[in-house]
């Protein structure tokens, strides 16, 4: 029914007709009821909105929440333990009136402060929370907000607590100028003790985080999630029009924007932050410390008495390295790695892990989508997965570059190779790309650097990492994610030090020698099993797509079992000497 209709209805009243027209005083519904959408101006029913997230039933735009309001949203019922309640808020600078407007808005949101911090349950998880209130000064971070956030995260880290923040701000807080300034540093600091002592820290951004909550706190965290649509940014977008003196895009600063450019690790419906704030929780536990079966019905695992960490493998090695005949020579072998419908890396994420958590971006510069990575388990543990992307149509090849990753995908793929050294998660690698990304924006970014440091960093990460080439492995793109324990090949997957048509330009002058190439180059996982640069070769079925991709997946997770039971037990010293002495010998 139209509202114009509904105040202009009739109703029975005592037996008598009254009229209710839009010129009478006050309109037929209780004050307050109604509500008009601040995005795009519908009226709207405020139990209804209240009862749906707070989301705007027309437009779907999103209201901002009361801090109370967000904890019922996302904690288990009555599990919330407030902390540090009544800190009182100084006027360093004397600013005139400001006592006073702290009293109105204590008086006026019956908060003490801009933010709420305590201890709750998500899910069953323990966690320590602190979520601002924009009501409270646009919750800006002064003394006692900073203050606030510090004690939590310090508890926090007492406790061995996991901290979630709902970010909501303006910004430092003007009156308090130079104070409220340091608290940036305060709040930045107790989380860096935070994250050195192994815990993990997720960062909810909501509409608006701007200013000194960006540039401190707010973009700290090891996952970043944001709501969609939220402004998020460091100087506000009118500060930005009056010093440069154009009109800003549409979209931003805005969440999407943020996704895009690779400084967070994705967008949330609130309806879905509860459950994905307990999934990514819950990949972080550190309540089944039990390492893999010891004991294993195919292999037995055990360290040489010398002390070094060499790691004798009693059993056979599966299918090791036998050339499939049926394929007549190398150039045949580089064909079949270029194949369209051969399995891709998010093929084999989907069938060998569970519950994989994807997350975005280098915190640089972008979101590279021909790098996919994120969290998942295999047999119930947490692992890091990491995956060069091809597509499997067209479209998809073009938005993920035909698997030619810029260094921002590099970038993004260290970030989180380092983030599963802080939660002790093994790294498994699959490598498949023509090569890196060789355009002039990847020059202008860095190429060079971001592969060199990707190898740099692997060499010493102090877990497990298992590099397995699924289809091409071409040049330092490869490497920059094969930097390995062990590197294992698919039959039909080649690795070389660029591509066939590459090498014979350069050496012969003329790429249409390329087949006589690739029988110069070694460049199949046969030669490669016998040069001693790989570990193991899986093999293939003749016409190997998706539909048979069970038949290589299930040789993959019995061989990545016994990887983890050998190199999940080596101390951090040992495993990185291993690497270290395995390419040593190359």
């Amino acid at each position: 029914m139209k509202l114009d209709n509904m105040f202009k209805k009739t109703r029975l009243s005592s037996g008598r007709k009254n009229y209710i027209s839009l010129s009478a005083a006050k309109p037929e519904v209780p004050e307050g009821l109604l509500r008009k959408c601040n995005k795009c101006g519908s009226a709207i029913f405020a139990e209804d909105v209240k009862k749906d997230y707070y989301i705007c039933p027309k437009c779907g735009g999103y209201f901002r929440v009361h801090a109370y309001r967000r904890i019922e949203m996302v904690a288990d019922e009555d599990t919330f333990e407030e902390w540090d309640q009544g800190l009182a808020t100084r006027n360093p600078l004397d600013y005139k009136g400001y006592k006073e407007k702290l009293e109105v808005l204590k008086e006026k949101t019956g908060l003490d402060e801009a933010v709420i911090t305590g201890k709750a349950c998500i899910h069953g998880t323990e966690v320590a929370l602190g979520v601002c209130d924009g009501r409270f000064l646009m919750a800006s971070m002064g003394e006692v907000v900073g203050e606030k956030i510090a004690r939590a995260v310090e508890r926090a880290t007492e406790e061995e607590l996991p901290v979630i923040i709902f970010a909501c701000s303006g910004g430092a807080r003007m009156q308090e100028g130079i104070t409220s300034l340091m608290q940036m540093a305060k709040t930045s600091a107790a989380l860096k003790r935070h994250s050195d002592a192994g815990l993990l820290y997720i960062s909810v951004l909501t509409d608006p985080t701007t200013g000194g909550v960006t540039a401190s706190f707010a973009m700290l965290g090891d996952v970043i999630l944001a709501e969609p649509k939220a402004l998020i940014g460091f100087a506000g977008p009118r500060v930005i029009e009056q010093t440069i003196g154009q009109k800003l895009p549409k979209g931003f600063q805005r969440s999407e924007f943020l996704l895009e450019h690779g400084f967070i690790d994705g967008i949330v419906e609130r309806p879905q932050l509860k459950e994905t704030l307990s999934r990514i929780l819950k990949l972080h536990k550190n309540e089944d410390e039990t390492e893999y079966e010891e004991e294993s019905s195919i292999f037995q695992i055990g360290l040489k008495e010398t002390g070094e960490a060499q790691i004798e493998m009693e059993a056979e090695e599966a299918n090791a390295a036998l050339p499939n005949n049926k394929v007549a020579n190398a150039w045949d072998r580089v064909q079949i790695s270029r194949m369209k419908d051969r399995p891709v890396g998010s093929d084999y994420i989907e069938a060998l892990f569970t519950d994989f958590i994807e997350f975005h971006g280098d915190r640089y510069y972008a979101d590279d989508k021909a790098i996919i990575g994120g969290v998942a388990r295999f047999h119930g543990k947490p692992v890091t997965v990491i995956a060069q992307a091809k597509g499997t149509n067209t479209k998809e090849n073009i938005e993920r570059n035909f698997g030619m990753p810029s260094p921002d995908g590099y970038r993004k793929a260290l970030r989180l190779m380092k983030q599963a050294e802080k939660f002790a998660r093994p790294v498994i690698c699959f490598v498949d790309t023509p090569g890196a990304f060789c355009g002039l924006e990847a020059e202008e970014r860095g190429q060079g650097e971001a592969i060199a440091r990707n190898i740099y960093e692997m060499s010493g990460l102090k877990v497990p990492v298992l590099s397995v080439i699924i289809g091409e492995g071409g040049s330092g793109g490869a490497l920059a994610m094969a930097t390995a324990d062990e590197v294992w090949m698919l039959e039909n997957s080649i690795y070389s030090i660029l591509s066939p048509e590459g090498f014979a330009s350069i050496l012969w002058k003329d790429s249409t020698m390329a087949k006589e190439a690739a029988g110069v180059m070694k460049l199949t996982a046969g030669d490669l099993k016998r040069l001693g640069i790989v570990e193991q070769v899986f093999p293939e079925p003749a016409h190997y797509t998706v539909q048979n991709l069970k038949k290589v997946v299930t040789q993959l997770e019995r061989e990545l079992e016994r990887f983890f039971i050998a190199y999940g037990k080596l101390p951090a010293e040992e495993l990185t000497e291993h690497r270290y002495d395995r390419f040593r010998k190359m």
